[in-house]
């Protein structure tokens, strides 16, 4: 039986219980896949992380995300979550930035102040999403016709698409029927009226996932990471500005998002509520 050292991080939160949780698992070089998976389909949280040692000398650590289902080669918050984890259990990084190993390759996280924020990696996928599957989208989300404004591919490996609604109250009342969607993973968004929407946030995000054993994600770092550089580069948002997510979720995550140049960075609050031993 191998023992490690465990934690559970709220990410998206200074308060815990009302962010997103990641498992997060350390000396994992010595667990296989199949342990991998099935210890993520046990914890059944969005995602769970196993830290190990990296294989590219340029990074600080190597980190492993897996969904109640399958390895996903990129996802935020548990980019941040590790990260917090990692450097709250002592860890150490060669530059100022860490550098994390993950399956799209190195990801660069900073602190800031008492924040942590990664640098949003590429899409691997954007441009307009084709009429037929919006409309199934949009029937998926039972809208009415012309409530979607616009809408992009925004993956950066989850295979995100993103949707814009009008109106936040719009995207706070969605009841979607889950097995219309399946098989995609899909963002809403709307900003948020600073004159009649009660919010310190610019725009309201939910984040579905129809086939996860946790169809809704309460804060996401990787859809919001593709959602920015789609609104940054059409001009729809301004270079700072915050996500509110989860709200429907009786969580109340906050997400920043901050262009530098041509950077991108999303970032927000972490904070660890569990930590032990894991026996596998």
């Amino acid at each position: 039986m191998n023992s490690m050292s465990f934690k559970q991080v709220d990410v998206f939160s200074s308060t815990p219980l009302k962010g997103n949780p990641v498992a997060v698992v350390f000396d994992a070089d010595r667990l296989d896949d199949q342990q991998m998976a099935a210890f993520a389909n046990w914890t059944n949280l969005s995602e769970t992380t196993f830290i190990l040692q990296p294989r590219d000398p340029r990074a600080d650590y190597r980190l492993r995300i897996f969904s109640t289902l399958d390895e996903l080669p990129f996802a935020g918050h548990p980019t941040l979550g590790s990260c917090h984890a990692w450097l709250e259990s002592g860890g150490v990084p060669k530059g100022e930035d860490i550098i994390q190993e993950c399956e799209v390759g190195l990801i660069r996280i900073r602190r800031k102040e008492k924040q942590l924020a990664f640098l949003a990696p590429p899409l691997l996928r954007s441009g307009p999403v084709a009429a037929e599957l919006l409309e199934r989208v949009r029937l998926g989300l039972r809208l009415a016709p012309g409530a979607i404004v616009d809408a992009q591919w925004v993956d950066n490996g989850a295979g995100w698409l993103a949707v814009m609604l009008s109106k936040r109250q719009q995207v706070l009342d969605l009841k979607p029927d889950y097995p219309a969607l399946s098989g995609l993973a899909v963002g809403v968004i709307a900003p948020c009226d600073p004159q009649h929407d009660d919010s310190d946030a610019q725009f309201e995000v939910r984040a579905f996932i129809a086939d996860d054993g946790m169809p809704e994600d309460p804060a996401t770092g990787s859809l919001n990471a593709g959602i920015a550089q789609w609104l940054l580069e059409a001009g729809m948002a301004p270079a700072r500005y915050r996500v509110s997510q989860g709200l429907s979720m009786g969580r109340a995550g906050r997400i920043e998002v901050e262009q530098v140049g041509n950077d991108v960075w999303i970032g927000g609050n972490t904070v660890t509520c569990i930590e032990g031993r894991l026996t596998l």
